[in-house]
């Protein structure tokens, strides 16, 4: 009697648990810097396709976009200097991004050729897409420091474009799978069934929950990131760098999508136009939450998954996605209502 229920719990709850790591990527970002990052999931595809290229041990496209994103870093920096009159210092804001860029290039190219380890090309493969935070940070968000909530949720559209029609270009339409991270039995409770890398899947989001909660609340520079999502202004007087604890946010966020996108490949494959999907059902996930609270972010991503799979069950799975999206309209009109205020962001 309760065995489909059961299933479909479970199944609700891996799902939940994919949308719940790029919710927490929202809020973390959304909490510092007011911006909203429509290209979330795309980070999640960048990170499972770049596993892929190094299996098949060729130079993924993610090293290109870090070194167009260097570069651009490097002509804001030397132009900023070169407005100040400082030609040393723009001599060192070109030199520096280009040192890194070739290192970059000539490590990933090692490791290409390289029959490197499976945990090592993950490795690689998270840390390569998490550059691209402080990046897209420096050279998209930064250079507006005034400007809105709606600039910025149009940039992020432009940005999620931008790498859809990338990652097409790189990998093509075909889809990609990754294998688990272990092999064997899973765990059975009842009728449900939790193979390995679901397993993997739940205890890395718990992992990095308790992790979170442990750097915003215990650590020096978590509270410093605490402190500037709640005033900025408050937060500059008092000596913390606005700008640093942006970029700070904007590479933890990029980072928590990167993890989700190698822990989810082995589970459901992965093609370059998934990410936007994964990333609307985490917003929703988010919204749920508030896009205050981590906890309540991960809670509202896993009732989504589990929505999504009851809704496919009971009533049809062509409306799954339809009835999940419309669970944001009775929680927006409930925030509506409440008079919160948000003047506190405002410089």
């Amino acid at each position: 009697m309760f065995d489909i229920p059961l299933i479909l719990a479970s199944e609700g709850l891996i799902n939940g648990a994919i949308y719940a790591l790029v919710a927490l990527g929202l809020v973390v970002l959304y909490s510092v810097t007011n911006v909203i990052n429509v290209a979330q999931g795309e980070f999640v595809m960048l990170s499972a396709l770049t596993v892929a290229s190094l299996r098949a041990q060729q130079v993924p496209g993610t090293v290109y976009l870090v070194i167009a994103g260097l570069l651009a870093w490097a002509l804001l920096d030397v132009a900023k200097q070169l407005r100040n009159r400082a030609p040393m210092k723009a001599l060192i804001a070109l030199a520096w991004p280009l040192v890194a860029g070739a290192s970059v290039y000539f490590i990933v190219l090692l490791a290409s050729r390289a029959s490197l380890p499976y945990l090592v090309q993950i490795l690689l493969a998270v840390g390569l897409t998490t550059l691209l935070g402080p990046i897209f940070f420096r050279t998209m968000i930064q250079p507006l420091p005034r400007a809105s909530v709606v600039v910025f949720l149009i940039l992020t559209i432009g940005l999620h474009l931008a790498l859809t029609g990338i990652g097409l270009a790189f990998w093509g339409p075909q889809p990609y799978t990754l294998p688990p991270f272990q092999s064997g039995s899973g765990l059975r409770l009842g009728a449900a069934y939790f193979g390995p890398q679901a397993l993997w899947l739940l205890a890395v989001v718990a992992l990095l929950l308790v992790g979170l909660w442990w750097f915003f609340g215990r650590t020096l520079q978590g509270k410093a990131l605490r402190a500037a999502s709640v005033n900025r202004l408050g937060a500059r007087l008092s000596g913390i760098s606005v700008v640093r604890a942006g970029s700070a946010a904007f590479t933890l966020s990029v980072f928590l999508s990167a993890v989700a996108g190698v822990l989810i490949t082995p589970i459901t494959k992965m093609a370059y136009d998934f990410g936007f999907m994964l990333g609307l059902k985490g917003f929703i996930g988010a919204i749920i939450g508030g896009l205050v609270s981590p906890v309540l972010a991960v809670a509202g991503a896993l009732f989504v998954g589990v929505a999504e799979q009851f809704t496919a069950f009971y009533i049809s799975s062509a409306y799954k996605e339809v009835l999940v999206f419309l669970l944001i309209i009775p929680v927006l009109l409930v925030r509506s209502f409440q008079h919160l205020d948000f003047e506190e962001h405002v410089e």
